[in-house]
Formats: C-alpha cells, structure tokens, sequence
C-alpha cells in the first residue's frame, strides 16, 4: 500500500538583508509541524516583494498558497487550521496570570534558597512584596498612561491628580522595603494608605457604581477590566502591612 501524499504548502515571504520577515518564519514552522511539503519562495527585494503584491492584489507577506489555493498571511493560515486568535482590544486575564504565577515560583525559590523550603510563611510573604515591585514596574514603564486610566475610578487621585503620578513609586518603595526589611514603619504606612484607598475606589467603581473600566493595575496599556484582580492586588497589600504590624 502506498502511503498518503503529503500536502504541498508554498510560502513567498521577504527575506532582504536588512529584514526577514518574522510571520513568514513562523508559516514555515507551522506547516512543517502539521505535516505539509513546504516549498520555501522568499522575496529577496522590495522591488521582487512589490511586484509579488501587485501581481496577487495582496498588501502583505507573508502570503501562503496550499495546493495552489491561496490562503493568505500567517493569521488567516492559523485560522485556517482552526486556532483562535485573541481579538483586537480583547480584555484578557492572561498578562495577570503571568505575573503571578512567576512571583509566586520566585517566592518559593527565594526560600527554597534561604530557608531549605519552597513552602514557608516567609514565601508568602515574599510573593506578595515581588508582585507589587512586578506590578510597580509595569506601571513605570509609562507613568503618564498609567496615570490617565488610573484617574478614571482612584478616589484620591480624582481629587489630587499628582497622586496618580506618585502611586506606582509608592507601591514600588513598599514593596523593595518589605524584600529588604528595612524600615518596616514607612512600608507599612504606603502599604496601607495606598491599598485602602485603591481597594475601596475599586470597590465603588465596579460593585457599587456598576462602571466598565480598564484596570490600570498592570500599566496603562492593559486590556485587563477593572474588578477582582485590581481588588486583589489592593487587599494584599492592606493584608502585608496588617501581617507586618502583628509581628
């Protein structure tokens, strides 16, 4: 018995020397992985590349052909084989997922390290004072974005707009402090103000208010809504500096 045809694939795709198109790399390693014949067809100028577009009425590359049928770029060869593309604007959880998830294993090896054990108190209390530093760092990647989303619902900042500039280094003192242990007074006293304020502003913006809003709680340019995870990230904090109170 013979065995199956495999499936012919052609990609054209640029490939300058300045430039290789990242998309058509990608084509090429997804249609190996299913199992296709790729016959590779780089585009090695722009004039080459131009002449490819106006010839197939495209505006872009990389274009992929199966079996001489035309399917388009890299996304319209995903949706092709049934993958789900996150939509434009799209609010997702993911990017908070990421950064918990990840200063939760640096809290565990932190004390793995020091302590002999992933699973300590002092774990937890680790991977609070990393998320807010991670958290931090987010937001001081673009302060003036932050700001703007983060004064559509902060109560404070509403009424004192510097406030919305001053947060992210607040929760990022907060946060080196309590890593360090050192002055356990001043991290205590950020830690709570700016949590309490922001847990109740959320509060009233999402549970009471009822508002759709974008949370500011991972940087400006999130597509994160406002809700349980901003909450969250403000009751840990209140939670850290009532924990550092009561040792």
């Amino acid at each position: 018995m013979n065995a199956p045809q495999r499936r012919t694939a052609t990609v054209y795709r640029m490939v300058l020397p300045d430039h290789v198109c990242p998309y058509g790399r990608k084509a090429l390693h997804l249609l190996a992985r299913k199992g296709f014949a790729v016959e590779d067809r780089p585009l090695l100028t722009r004039a080459e590349t131009n002449a490819f577009k106006a010839e197939h009425d495209v505006g872009t590359t990389p274009q992929i052909f199966v079996d001489g049928q035309r399917i388009g770029g890299y996304d319209d060869l995903r949706r092709w084989f049934g993958q789900r593309l996150p939509e434009p604007g799209a609010t997702s959880y993911r990017p908070v997922i990421a950064i918990f998830v990840m200063t939760a294993l640096m809290a565990m090896a932190a004390s793995l390290a020091t302590l002999g054990s992933a699973f300590t108190p002092r774990a937890a209390f680790w991977f609070i004072a990393f998320s807010m530093c991670v958290l931090a760092i987010l937001k001081l990647q673009d302060v003036e974005r932050f700001s703007t989303m983060f004064l559509n619902y902060d109560l404070l900042a509403r009424r004192w707009v510097p406030y919305a500039s001053i947060y992210p280094f607040a929760e990022a003192l907060a946060g080196v402090l309590m890593i360090a242990g050192v002055l356990p007074g001043l991290a205590v006293a950020v830690a709570l103000v700016i949590g309490s304020i922001g847990a109740v502003s959320v509060f009233k913006a999402v549970y009471i208010d009822r508002r759709q809003l974008k949370c500011a709680c991972v940087g400006g340019s999130s597509n994160v809504p406002l809700g349980l995870v901003s909450l969250i990230e403000n009751v840990m904090m209140v939670g850290m500096a009532l924990w550092m109170l009561a040792m």
